[in-house]
């Protein structure tokens, strides 16, 4: 069984095992059930919780693990989600919330907010951008933040809000200023019981089956305005980088899946037999493999190294875009090549390689299409 995760101070190589125990003991043994189910994993969230991987990025003097730089963060994200990818993305909701906190949010909004994030039964959290008619284009939010005396009215709709039927706490994108793009975005932090404030339903997807999206609603919503993370205005500084970070770390999560889509086709290779020979002998079931060790490799030194110019305060955005391009391609190429090499076992339902598959390809949408990558990556080449 997986043993308790090391007290403070944080020490990365005793953390790294401790996720890779915890992946191999507690995630991958019920992946399979959660994506048939689509029940909300709970139980191993908890347990989660009670190891401190829920909690080891959020800085110390909140209560976290203290796991400052990126490119350590980016190790034990790579190894939860070799475990199972929307497990892990339910793990990490946690420190998704608190990023645009930590960016924008004032000091006793941190030690409101960020010290029950590191508890043994954290708040299911939410952060709110995608709205039904506006997705990669964040400056074009047209969710209402209206001034009410000590505070704002919120009216609008977001749509694909990971965790947004079961969330606590929400991290809210919305313009102060409509038509004024960017210069209006503002961020708010409303509370589960806030009147106004509608979840759900949930959205039934593809893969990804039990980490939820769903629509929330923001119907005359009254939040004070402690709630305001930053000035009016500065929400799409905060976003900016929410989502470069956000972008670094979905890399080292698609490596993960993309390895473990690998290794399992590898031993498959290793063990079936066709007309008397493994079918790792035959140069079309052995080079396609090649090819995804190759790409899912190039992604791994991608993702360092975007985080590794995070760490250093350098500008990263390219890099991020670069690497979360080339790693949600890696894994899906890995997971195709996965449910290929097994075949007719993979195809069927009981196999973790048809999962794997459906699972990688929301890598490609998320946080910026592959598209919207390729035009940030684009538009550096001639700034």
């Amino acid at each position: 069984m997986v043993q308790s995760a090391p007290t403070s101070p944080l020490d990365l190589d005793s953390l790294r095992t401790a996720a890779q125990a915890f992946a191999r003991d507690e995630m991958r043994p019920v992946a399979l059930r959660y994506d048939e189910s689509e029940e909300y994993p709970l139980d191993v969230l908890r347990r989660a919780a009670e190891l401190g991987l829920t909690c080891y990025d959020l800085p110390a003097a909140y209560g976290g693990g203290g796991l400052e730089r990126l490119r350590d963060r980016c190790e034990v994200i790579e190894e939860l989600a070799w475990g199972d990818s929307p497990i892990f993305w339910v793990i990490a909701q946690v420190g998704f919330f608190a990023g645009p906190l930590l960016a924008l949010g004032s000091e006793e909004q941190k030690r409101r907010w960020l010290p029950p994030l590191s508890g043994v039964d954290p708040p299911a959290c939410a952060v709110a951008i995608t709205e039904p008619e506006h997705g990669s284009d964040a400056a074009a939010i047209e969710t209402r933040a209206v001034r009410r005396d000590d505070g704002y009215v919120l009216t609008g709709r977001k749509k694909f809000i990971g965790n947004g039927d079961v969330a606590n706490l929400c991290v809210v994108f919305a313009t102060v200023d409509p038509g004024s793009r960017s210069r209006g975005i503002t961020a708010f932090v409303v509370e589960a019981g806030d009147a106004g404030f509608a979840r759900g339903p949930r959205l039934p997807k593809m893969g990804s089956r039990c980490f939820p999206a769903a629509e929330i609603a923001f119907e005359d919503c009254f939040v004070p305005e402690d709630r305001r993370l930053g000035a009016e205005g500065e929400g799409f500084r905060g976003l900016m980088w929410v989502f470069d970070v956000a972008r670094v770390q979905l890399a080292a999560g698609s490596v993960g899946l993309g390895r473990a889509a690998l290794e399992l086709a590898v031993e498959y290779a290793k063990e079936r037999e066709a007309f008397g020979h493994p079918i790792h002998e035959y140069q079309a079931v052995s080079f396609r493999l090649a090819d995804a060790k190759l790409k899912l490799d190039q992604a791994r030194l991608m993702t360092r190294r975007a985080a590794e110019l995070a760490d250093a305060g350098e500008p990263f955005s390219t890099e991020a875009a670069m690497a979360k391009l080339a790693a949600s391609e890696a894994s899906v190429f890995a997971a195709s090549a996965a449910v290929m090499t097994l075949g007719g076992a993979g195809y069927i339902r009981d196999s973790l390689a048809q999962k794997w598959y459906r699972d990688a390809k929301l890598d490609e949408i998320w946080d910026g299409t592959s598209d919207i990558m390729r035009l940030l990556i684009a538009r550096s080449l001639f700034a």
